[in-house]
């Protein structure tokens, strides 16, 4: 397995470890982001990493499944190398999130969950409790960059191929507020009128 250092320098080769001023989903602050999207653009990155993170997974797995859209590549690539089926939810007319496409769950499948990176859990509980309403049940969990505090979502453990300590901010108490930096949204969700400073 590779020396986290060496994530590390993936990610800043390729642009995806980011310094300014971001909107997380969660509505705070940060003054650093990785979009993972910037590595994994680069097909021999997301085989690399998706072999990498397959091998930290705790099995046994039936089927691996990722949020939209930053967990889809490395979801992808992480059930290419445990050979098992990859599924995905998407967001519904009321934005909450749902398989579409077919897909199905059966009873009693093992879920192993793949996210790019995992700050509050916010994206990866709702992606839990949609798996276990559809009678599966969450047995891993793995993501490219845990920025999270606990290290784990509703009991299941991280395993990640890096743990990034990026401090995170509610926007009264910003220093990048205070600075007069300008905000940008980063990720898939767009800003709103109401995000804005």
């Amino acid at each position: 397995m590779r020396d986290p250092r060496d994530w590390v320098n993936l990610l800043s080769a390729t642009g995806a470890l980011l310094d300014g001023h971001f909107l997380l989903s969660s509505g705070r602050h940060s003054t650093r982001y990785v979009q993972c999207a910037r590595a994994l653009e680069h097909p021999e990155n997301a085989t690399a990493m998706g072999r990498a993170l397959a091998q930290r997974v705790d099995g046994p797995v039936d089927r691996v499944v990722a949020p939209p859209l930053g967990g889809l590549l490395i979801g992808y690539e992480v059930a290419r190398h445990l050979k098992v089926p990859f599924s995905f939810p998407e967001r519904d007319s009321t934005g909450k999130l749902a398989l579409r496409r077919g897909f199905e769950f059966h009873s009693g499948e093992r879920i192993c969950l793949i996210e790019d990176v995992i700050t509050t859990g916010r994206t990866t509980i709702e992606t839990i409790h949609l798996i276990e309403q559809l009678g599966a049940i969450p047995t891993a969990l793995g993501a490219i960059v845990d920025r999270s505090a606990e290290h784990g979502v509703n009991g299941l453990p991280i395993r990640s191929l890096l743990r990034l300590e990026i401090p995170t901010f509610e926007p009264e108490a910003c220093p990048a507020c205070t600075s007069g930096i300008s905000l940008t949204k980063p990720g898939s969700r767009a800003m709103t009128q109401e995000d804005r400073p």
